[in-house]
């Protein structure tokens, strides 16, 4: 990436963060959804290290706005569910085509969506969190998109709940991927520096979804977790064909 950007990519990746960070503000996960595709479009240096930076921020500024309401104890069973689902993931990397594992896990996203609209019970218990936080961490790895599982077990608690257990959820899984590609010599000052140009808008994005949070909260909140989801798993797949 050259620096200063020139004004249309500015503005582009602004306009991008912003719209990320106000998905994941409002539902509990989006900013990778909206921001892989399009951000390396614009320059692929953006992905994902940069990316897991702005997210890492956001993920902080959500779960201290919604301190009050995190469940603890799926946090608990979660974390390590997403570093056994990220070393099944690396795994799996090196011994099948991670377009075959996306294709597969785009449609497992699907299809636990088409279950729920059924009458699928996901509740959050340890045994539910545990399996999501692995599928989580296992569609993190190969595909950057991993936030579906979690918030599917989690779709009918209360907005602030899910906001902000996830948000603790994904912090810890996005410094654990942070940490590896500083250790295989991805992530530098040069990634920094492209993260800084995403904080602006993730932040203009936190505090724009104050407000949308809340409109979603008046009975919204699922729908919207489920929607967001189901783009999710579209996406996983259909980037497999572009």
């Amino acid at each position: 990436m050259e620096f200063p950007l020139d004004f249309l990519s500015s503005l582009m990746v602004f306009g991008i963060s912003v719209s990320g960070a106000l998905l994941q503000g409002s539902v509990g996960f989006g900013l990778g959804l909206i921001g892989v595709p399009l951000l390396v479009m614009i320059d692929p240096v953006f992905v994902p290290g940069p990316l897991l930076l702005g997210a890492f921020l956001m993920n902080l500024l959500v779960s201290h706005r919604e301190h009050a309401a995190i469940d603890f104890n799926g946090v608990k069973w979660a974390i390590p569910g997403r570093i056994l689902g990220a070393i099944f993931g690396a795994l799996m990397l090196s011994l099948v085509p991670k377009d075959y594992l996306s294709l597969l896990f785009g449609a497992m996203v699907l299809l636990a969506v088409g279950m729920t609209f059924s009458g699928l019970d996901l509740a959050p218990s340890s045994k539910n969190v545990l399996v999501a936080g692995t599928f989580s961490g296992f569609m993190g790895t190969t595909s950057a998109i991993g936030g579906a599982p979690m918030a599917l077990v989690y779709q009918k608690q209360k907005g602030s709940r899910i906001r902000g257990t996830l948000s603790v959820i994904f912090a810890v899984g996005t410094a654990i991927s942070m940490v590896s590609l500083v250790i295989i010599g991805r992530f530098g000052l040069r990634e920094v520096q492209s993260a800084l140009v995403l904080f602006p808008g993730v932040v203009v994005g936190f505090f724009l979804s104050r407000h949308t949070s809340r409109i979603l909260d008046r009975g919204f909140i699922r729908i919207a977790v489920l929607i967001t989801s189901a783009l999710s798993g579209m996406f996983v797949i259909l980037k497999n064909f572009f």
